[in-house]
């Protein structure tokens, strides 16, 4: 299909995109990637009257360290951050759910920050980025906000940005020593998650001492297994986890849709956070 009439505009600096975005208004849409944008475009389920080509902007690019932080510009490719030696070294998670984003071609083009603002609760990055208690950096008009990834997705494809801001930065805590595993369900190759489980394990003297689980598509948003985080600590072997991974889908409420049922989906999550776990604990 031929995407509708649009106008296009390409600043060169974040002040002037965040000037273009102000005046365009909630009619304006930001073009990172492209590769959530442009199909939602041809499919003409995206009417902007405005597209913001933020490609040219410097500074959103790169992964850097800001002591035991790991700060990754929102303009960085999936391929970047998959083969950045700083996130392979200290947020293995991210690299571990990036690289199973759609095919090859995607990950060359489509951009970190850009998945995290499209706020697909099916996409792989949202409930990793959840999982690492990571901040997203939001500016606009008035300067400069950081906002924690639990308050970041409001709804389905719906963010706390406004239409005049840009996510230009997200910031993840270092996680040295921790254990991880991203486990991915899915019907073919290269389509989106079924269910999705980023699992973030530390252990102690054998037992896990804490876990951090990120869900995929459960819900509208990306959501934390809270509930079985605590039933993990403690966990000492491959029964405990099995019975703690049962509560993964308390307080979710999973969609229906042509891949799957809900009970179904609530299965899937339970059998995947137990693998997940298992694998980034070294029990499996």
């Amino acid at each position: 299909m031929i995407p509708p009439a649009f106008d296009y505009a390409r600043p060169t600096s974040l002040d002037e995109a965040l000037r273009v975005l102000a005046e365009g208004g909630e009619d304006a849409k930001v073009l990172a990637g492209g590769q959530s944008l442009l199909p939602l475009l041809r499919l003409r389920l995206a009417f902007p009257e405005l597209v913001v080509d933020v490609g040219r902007v410097p500074g959103l690019r790169g992964v850097r360290e800001e002591g035991d932080t790991l700060v990754i510009g929102a303009m960085t490719t999936h391929h970047e951050v998959v083969r950045d030696p700083l996130v392979r070294r200290h947020a293995g998670l991210l690299a571990a759910a990036t690289r199973t984003v759609a095919d090859p071609a995607v990950r060359h083009r489509g951009t970190f920050g850009g998945s995290l603002a499209h706020a697909d609760p099916a996409g792989d990055l949202p409930a990793a980025v959840l999982a690492m208690d990571g901040e997203l950096v939001v500016a606009g008009p008035g300067g400069r906000r950081a906002v924690p990834a639990r308050e970041f997705f409001v709804d389905y494809l719906e963010t706390v940005l406004e239409p005049d801001e840009l996510l230009v930065e997200v910031r993840v805590p270092k996680a040295d020593g921790w254990g991880f595993h991203y486990e991915k369900f899915q019907r073919v190759a290269q389509s989106y998650a079924i269910v999705g489980v980023a699992a973030l394990v530390r252990r102690d003297d054998g037992r896990i001492a804490e876990a951090r689980i990120g869900l995929v598509n459960m819900g509208s948003t990306p959501l934390r297994a809270t509930a079985a985080e605590r039933a993990l600590a403690g966990c000492d072997g491959t029964p405990a986890v099995a019975r703690a991974a049962r509560s993964a889908t308390d307080g979710t409420q999973p969609p229906r849709d042509t891949s799957g049922s809900p009970e179904y989906r609530a299965h899937l999550a339970q059998v995947l956070t137990r693998r997940a776990v298992l694998a980034a604990a070294g029990m499996g």
